[in-house]
């Protein structure tokens, strides 16, 4: 049986006619998820202080923002989170309420990584921007009152599997690995053969089509 919040979301998107992912230019598709967030998030908890940030990139920098807890030890332990969105959509303001959940119950500090999108910046783009994140956080984070030997990877469904991603790059490089990882419905296997895309491939929020739309911007 379906979630009720689940159902209520889905009959909510389908009142308000917001079309499907998969059917959209991705200029579009960020679009729109950017503005349905008005209609399905709370209003953002307060925490201690928020700020952005610029981060040295393999290219250019990558954008990202701090959350600071309002109480909790110092420097802080730091969830260096990644958004989800299909590798295409998403962004840091899609992600600011679960980011301000995140540190005001955990009493940690949130670091959300902008990574680059397809398909303008395919695979390994966004991969790469995540671990120069992390690379970030332990040479400058103490600046920033972050304790790097305190720090975990974490996301949602496309960031779930960035930080996966990212932790086996980290393992690679022979770098010190992250204390946990916090993976929220991550995508973990690209070959998307899962019964799960039969059973529950039509009819819900992300579909089958929505999938193979994400990942064909991504890496085909």
């Amino acid at each position: 049986m379906l979630d009720p919040q689940a159902r209520a979301l889905i009959d909510l998107m389908a009142e308000r006619q917001v079309p499907p992912t998969h059917t959209l230019p991705h200029t579009d598709a960020r679009r729109y998820y950017l503005e349905r967030r008005f209609f399905t998030q709370p209003e953002p908890p307060a925490v201690g202080r928020v700020h952005d940030l610029h981060l040295a990139g393999p290219g250019a920098a990558v954008p990202a923002r701090l959350y600071e807890p309002a109480q909790g030890t110092w420097p802080h332990p730091v969830l260096v989170y990644f958004h989800g969105g299909g590798w295409v959509i998403g962004d840091l303001d899609t992600h600011d309420v679960a980011c301000r959940t995140l540190c005001q119950q955990s009493g940690c500090a949130v670091l959300s990584v902008d990574y680059r999108l397809g398909p303008e910046h395919p695979f390994p783009a966004a991969p790469d921007d995540c671990h120069a994140a992390v690379r970030w956080v332990r040479e400058h984070g103490a600046a920033h009152g972050l304790d790097a030997t305190r720090m975990a990877l974490g996301g949602d469904s496309a960031g779930g599997n960035l930080a996966a991603v990212t932790a086996i790059a980290m393992r690679q490089a022979g770098e010190a690995p992250a204390q946990l990882q916090l993976l929220i419905y991550p995508a973990t296997d690209m070959r998307a053969v899962a019964p799960s895309h039969t059973v529950n491939g039509d009819g819900y929020l992300l579909t089958r089509d929505t999938i193979a739309y994400f990942r064909a911007q991504y890496i085909d």
